[in-house]
């Protein structure tokens, strides 16, 4: 399936209260192929849901992407997951603003402390028109560094430089308490 995907990236800034009650789910991402700098093919595991995805950017608006996505069994996925690549893990929680639904995106293992929030538009004008969230800090659509493919395989401590930049503080406390740590 092929859709043309309009979206707005954040950091967050503080996790949303009460974010623990809401629908979430746990997703593996494998980028391929491994020595690409920035690969753009994206194995994922999505609680029961298995599906391969090519993203490709149509504009200079790194924003807008093509996404052809196709749906694996479990048994392809892990026939491709053999072939090795980038690996994040994250928990996506579904967290309901305004009319909109943000997949706030709390990173685990090497990337802890980075959680990220996107929302979904549906046309160009009503991406335009929409309003950082309160408990976001700074829009990161231009920031290469933080695309999911330049962030897998990489450790909180590779980034931390240019999340410093963006203003951004670690929330490896609050997380720890939302996930009951």
């Amino acid at each position: 399936m092929e859709i043309i995907e309009l979206e707005k990236t954040y950091l967050v800034k503080y996790l949303p209260e009460g974010l623990e009650k809401f629908p979430h789910k746990e997703i593996l991402d494998m980028y391929i192929p491994f020595d690409d700098p920035h690969p753009m093919l994206r194995l994922r595991k999505s609680g029961d849901n298995y599906e391969i995805t090519r993203k490709e950017h149509i504009s200079e608006d790194m924003t807008e992407q093509k996404e052809h996505t196709i749906q694996l069994t479990k048994t392809q996925f892990e026939a491709l997951a053999k072939a090795g690549g980038k690996r994040v893990r994250k928990i996506r929680y579904y967290y309901p603003y305004k009319t909109y639904t943000v997949e706030i995106d709390v990173f685990q293992e090497g990337l802890e402390g980075l959680v990220l929030a996107e929302i979904e538009f549906q046309s160009v004008q009503e991406k335009k028109q929409f309003t950082l969230p309160e408990f976001c800090l700074v829009c990161v659509d231009n920031e290469d560094f933080i695309v999911g493919g330049m962030l897998a395989g990489k450790k909180y401590r590779d980034i931390e430089k240019d999340l410093h930049r963006l203003g951004y503080q670690n929330l490896s406390k609050e997380i720890a308490t939302l996930l009951g740590r």
